[in-house]
């Protein structure tokens, strides 16, 4: 099959064909593509197959007028200083995992884009790495128990050809002790009888509790394990007496740990309260004892601290971030002032310590650092990125749409004040709308490009997410999730409405939920857009939990091996819905070899049957990107020549003018 490629025209590559033929529930289910989900390394017909895409994928994107106007645009965006959040500890500001004296850092890093983490510790004051090397870690946090050794989670060594495609499970939480090899490491917390089961450890900063979360999906339920660390005359106990108790069971309500005093411990929490509340547990009796601190209130709680003797609290208002301080008993004391439509985050803190660090960004606004002290409530600036634009020169405005059924959805446009919207601009819309996962105003290089080059960027906050609480995620998942669907096809539909673009100039993104997205609603409504990028999406809804991940997804997208949720899958599965006949906007999919989070299959047998069926003469490519993973990691010039490439493609099919001034 040919399609255009300006003056040339290009031929997809062969994608053999197999007969696989599923019956479920009745419904019989055809899989051509089976053989694409083998790993890349692995199977050579797959290798072959990505080679041969590549390369037409390639032949195309060379044909691009733009993509070095955005590659020079993205440079200079790109070119600013990146400051993350200080970490305070032993009198030194650090980032990672200091110990608590703050003579060592433990790290984690990662090869070639892959959730598999190897844990590392360096020197702080010779800079020099000491010989610790932890495998195997994923899903991890590291929780120094005092400055001997600290706690992570692993899972058991894949076997061979299996490390980006096997079933995470029996995932066992180990103590390592600094100066010792990994195979002295000790497990102190395992559940082989439901090996489902997820654990990660937090260390109270008196070091008197280890907290261990334990989940079995992405739904914020969660059961809570103690271990006491200390005795109450703050001796230290040794590892053989470390026992774990329970304190909260069940797998019913968010459970997340703000921090511990002696006997008593805060957590920020769902149960009766869906916007979520403050309590305090009293361990000093023969039972917990758990009391209200912060009621829950109109806005969602995105995150409590103790600072030095007062609660930090961080709110969620419209999408956008509100601060304030309160008492460790709950009374009122000041709202943090903030710097107009953004979201901060940090304020991570002791008791004790009166000095917190937090970061504020924006669509237009890189992080900057503040520092902040708790007692006066006064902010300063710590670190401040300089820009190679004038940020007062983009426009951010809040909208809110009515969606299919009536519900009211907020979004963002962001854009230069300049630009003339006469008749419709090349406009951007982008999405998430899954996991309890909020999509809040941020500052991104590549999208800066876009808007720079005078495209309008747009970001839908559809039901999903936790922008208004459970309730919304609630509403955008399992047998609501066509909600999510919805929410996004209004969302161009109104920008069509209002004039801001046109059928013609609206291209569509979304990454790895959002992929799912963008690929459910080209199938949906191919006539309202005119080009759209689908990013390590999750494409095949019949077998999306049998890889890594995947099944944790089931609390949001609900199991393939039972009846209604089948039903409901297959209805949307971006795979199994491809129209044959229908004119389809411009598609350029993303992913890449190395995603053991979403694995390639699922981009892979999209791009196959998308490329294989009658959906007009506008290109269906994909981008395969080598030694690469989900997304974290990717070096600056990766992404840099990625984005080029797709925003490039984008710009292409919205009629988007790409000029060669990166200083504009």
């Amino acid at each position: 099959m040919l399609f255009s490629g300006g003056r040339n025209a290009h031929a997809y590559p062969e994608t053999r064909k197999v007969d696989v033929v599923e019956e479920q529930f009745g419904v019989k289910i055809a899989d051509p593509y089976r053989w694409l989900e083998d790993d890349v390394r692995v199977n050579p017909e797959v290798a072959k197959w990505v080679e041969a895409q590549n390369r037409v994928s390639n032949a195309y994107l060379d044909t691009l007028p733009g993509r070095d106007a955005l590659t020079a645009r993205m440079r200079a965006l790109f070119d600013y200083e990146r400051f993350s959040i200080p970490q305070k500890s032993g009198g030194h500001l650090d980032q990672w995992e200091p110990s608590p004296n703050g003579k060592l850092v433990a790290y984690a890093i990662q090869d070639g884009g892959s959730d598999w983490r190897t844990i590392k510790v360096i020197d702080v004051k010779t800079g020099q790495p000491l010989a610790e090397e932890i495998q195997w870690a994923k899903f991890t946090n590291i929780a120094w128990v005092g400055n001997e050794g600290f706690l992570y989670s692993r899972f058991a060594e894949p076997q061979k050809g299996q490390e980006f495609q096997a079933l995470n499970e029996n995932q066992t939480l180990y103590f390592h002790k600094i100066g010792t090899p990994q195979s002295e490491d000790k497990p102190v917390y395992a559940t082989p009888d439901r090996p489902k089961l997820g654990h990660s450890a937090q260390v109270t900063h008196d070091n008197r509790w280890v907290v261990i979360t334990s989940a079995q999906g992405t739904d914020d339920k969660y059961e809570i394990s103690l271990i006491p660390l200390a005795s109450k005359k703050g001796r230290l106990l040794p590892l053989e007496n470390w026992k774990p108790q329970t304190l909260i069971v069940g797998l019913e309500h968010d459970w997340q740990l703000i921090e511990g005093m002696g006997d008593q411990l805060w957590f920020v929490t769902n149960k009766g309260a869906p916007k979520l509340k403050v309590v305090k547990v009293d361990l000093s009796g023969a039972d917990a004892v758990f009391s209200d601190i912060i009621a829950e209130r109109s806005e969602p709680l995105a995150r409590a601290q103790i600072v030095g003797s007062r609660l930090v609290l961080s709110y969620l208002k419209d999408a956008a971030s509100l601060a304030e301080m309160v008492s460790l008993d709950g009374k009122p004391l000041q709202r943090i002032q903030l710097n107009s439509i953004g979201t901060a985050s940090g304020f991570s803190g002791k008791p004790g310590d009166p000095e917190t660090f937090y970061s504020f960004s924006s669509f237009n606004q890189p992080g900057a650092i503040y520092r902040f002290d708790s007692t006066t409530g006064k902010s300063s600036v710590f670190a401040q990125p300089k820009l190679s634009f004038e940020p007062a020169s983009i426009s951010i405005e809040q909208r809110f749409y009515a969606s299919k059924d009536g519900t009211k959805v907020p979004m963002f446009v962001v854009r230069k004040k300049d630009i003339d919207l006469s008749k419709g601009a090349p406009t951007l819309l982008y999405a998430y709308g899954g996991f309890n996962l909020p999509q809040l105003p941020s500052f991104s290089a590549t999208r800066m490009a876009w808007i720079q080059s005078g495209g309008v960027f747009v970001l839908a906050n559809i039901r999903g997410g936790s922008e208004y609480g459970k309730a919304w995620h609630d509403a955008g998942r399992l047998l609501n999730k066509q909600n999510v669907f919805d929410d996004f096809i209004a969302a161009g539909e109104y920008l069509i409405k209002e004039g801001i673009t046109t059928k013609d100039k609206l291209a569509i993104e979304g990454r790895s939920n959002g992929g799912l997205l963008i690929g459910a609603v080209i199938n949906q409504r191919p006539d309202l857009f005119a080009a759209g990028h689908a990013a390590v999406g999750v494409m095949d809804m019949l077998r999306f939990d049998r890889f890594t991940a995947g099944r944790y997804w089931v609390d949001d997208y609900g199991y393939p091996n039972k009846e209604a949720d089948f039903k409901n899958l297959l209805g949307y599965s971006p795979y199994h819905n491809i129209k044959d006949g229908v004119q389809y906007p411009a598609v350029i999919v993303s992913t890449a070899d190395t995603d053991d989070r979403v694995v390639p299959g699922h981009s892979f047998k999209y791009t196959a049957a998308l490329q294989d069926a009658e959906t007009g003469s506008k290109p269906k490519i994909i981008r395969i990107e080598t030694r690469a993973g989900h997304g974290s990691g990717k070096p600056t010039d990766k992404l840099i020549e990625e984005y080029a490439d797709i925003y490039g493609f984008l710009a292409k099919w919205t009629g988007l003018e790409l000029e060669n001034d990166a200083a504009k």
